[in-house]
């Protein structure tokens, strides 16, 4: 374990696992492995789940830290034009070319400096709020901001955004799952240790 850094099975919150993982699993494993944070963000992702436990709502995470040569894979994808694999599911709307200039893929990560989490609300039951789509959907309709979704789609949004922010995270304005703590103790280091 790096100093300095929880998994996610340690910054759960005590009592009832509000914070989980994609597949559903308290222990909190991403495809990369297992799930982590800067102590700070970890904290404050924790203290996120306790103010959402009282309204029945659960954090569940997609993914936290994500190492450099993990983010160069998906840079070495994206730059691939002929490997259109996941386009239907995630980028149907989008031309595979303009992915860096409108954003939705930097050829250096957020995730990769510790304080940031891709994540939604579910219920007490797992069920995920219906956010209006996908995570990791590159399309307007995942904007934040975005009028292409129903209004109880926006209101999920919106309680998830004031949840995070009421605990220091900022959103990024193209995925309304994407939240970075503010303050971020490493802002401009770019870490790249192995998870596992």
């Amino acid at each position: 374990m790096v100093s300095g850094w929880l998994t996610a099975a340690q910054f759960r919150p005590a009592g009832r696992g509000n914070c989980e993982d994609h597949e559903g699993r308290t222990d909190v494993k991403c495809a990369l492995g297992v799930a982590m944070l800067v102590f700070a963000a970890a904290t404050a992702l924790a203290e996120v789940a306790r103010d959402l436990a009282p309204h029945g709502l659960r954090i569940k995470v997609f993914d936290c830290y994500r190492p450099e040569r993990a983010v160069m894979t998906f840079v070495r994808w994206a730059r691939d034009l002929k490997d259109t694999a996941g386009k239907a599911e995630f980028y149907p709307e989008v031309d595979k070319r303009t992915l860096f200039r409108d954003g939705y893929i930097s050829s250096q990560s957020g995730h990769s400096r510790g304080s940031t989490a891709d994540l939604t609300l579910a219920k007490d039951d797992g069920t995920e709020l219906d956010m209006g789509t996908a995570f990791d959907f590159f399309s307007l309709k995942s904007w934040p901001s975005s009028a292409a979704v129903t209004p109880e789609q926006h209101a999920s949004r919106m309680v998830l955004a004031s949840a995070m922010r009421h605990r220091g995270f900022r959103s990024y304005d193209r995925e309304w799952w994407h939240f970075t703590l503010r303050g971020e103790p490493f802002p401009e280091t770019y870490f790249d240790f192995p998870v596992r």
